[in-house]
């Protein structure tokens, strides 16, 4: 980019930064999201942004920490236990599902960022009002977590796949069942039947 067209030292910000790649990760083209490509969006120089941002994980957990506080809530009531985790539950899947970059963070490693801890509290304390001790509405909320994520991650795996009737035999078109999103539903109702037996352990 020609020096003419460069931003003046130290005229852009973290939140400048972290809104251009949330318009990046919005568009769907997240596998394109790079240091220099948001440098070159900016106008700045790709070492500039290293001033407010460790890397492009770094970068990418605040991205997907603000796209998840747009997602997370339930409309459901913390003392609805059973429907408020459902649809927790849900959501983070679909989200999950449709936003490769999330996928990713939350695969990476656990995201400790405002929001998934905000969900997680929210989560813990409604297993608690159903009558959980703490110690296992934590064990009950890690549970449900590993789940749900485990789930998106093999359903955003399969997603492009579809099983031709002509080539495909019946049992693997009985397999390809097993990550649907209503096999996700199926599946979390038996896991919190499970863990309603264990509400005091």
């Amino acid at each position: 980019m020609p020096a003419s067209r460069r931003a003046a030292w130290g005229t852009i910000s973290r939140e400048q930064i972290v809104e251009t790649a949330l318009d990046v990760v919005r568009s769907g083209r997240y596998e394109q999201l790079t240091i220099r490509g948001l440098a070159a969006k900016l106008g700045v120089a790709p070492m500039s942004l290293y001033r407010h941002v460790r890397d492009k994980d770094d970068l990418l957990d605040e991205v997907v920490d603000r796209l998840l506080a747009d997602v997370w809530k339930p409309r459901a009531k913390p003392g609805d236990v059973r429907g408020f985790i459902t649809e927790a539950s849900e959501r983070l899947r679909r989200f999950l599902v449709s936003q490769p970059a999330a996928l990713h963070v939350f695969l990476r490693h656990p995201l400790t960022s405002p929001n998934a801890v905000a969900r997680m509290e929210a989560m813990i304390d409604a297993f608690c009002q159903a009558g959980f001790t703490p110690r296992a509405a934590r064990q009950a909320f890690a549970t449900v977590q590993t789940y749900t994520v485990g789930f998106a991650a093999l359903e955003a795996s399969r997603e492009r796949w579809v099983p031709r009737e002509t080539t495909t035999d019946a049992l693997t078109r009985q397999l390809s069942s097993l990550t649907t999103p209503r096999q996700f539903a199926v599946g979390l109702q038996c896991l919190l039947d499970g863990l309603e037996q264990r509400r005091g352990a």
